[in-house]
């Protein structure tokens, strides 16, 4: 599932898949701010067809967070 999140998550902010990693936090790393990080729930929940409530969104800092989420909702690749 990582490198279909780098794929997403670099088109999405627009920086290179291979800045991003599994302990990539999306503020301190990639420079994220709140829009980006709805806009990147916004796509997700799209994507995958689930909702991400905004407390829970919140709680999504880095790269495996997005995936543990995504992983305890059924979502596997």
């Amino acid at each position: 599932m990582l490198e279909k999140m780098r794929e997403y998550i670099s088109e999405q902010l627009n920086v290179d898949p291979e800045d991003i990693q599994m302990d990539t936090n999306f503020r301190d790393d990639l420079g994220a701010d709140s829009l980006d990080l709805y806009e990147l729930a916004m796509n997700l929940e799209d994507e995958y067809q689930l909702e991400i409530p905004v407390e829970e969104l919140q709680e999504l800092h880095t790269v495996s967070d997005v995936i543990r989420y995504l992983s305890a909702h059924g979502i596997e690749e």
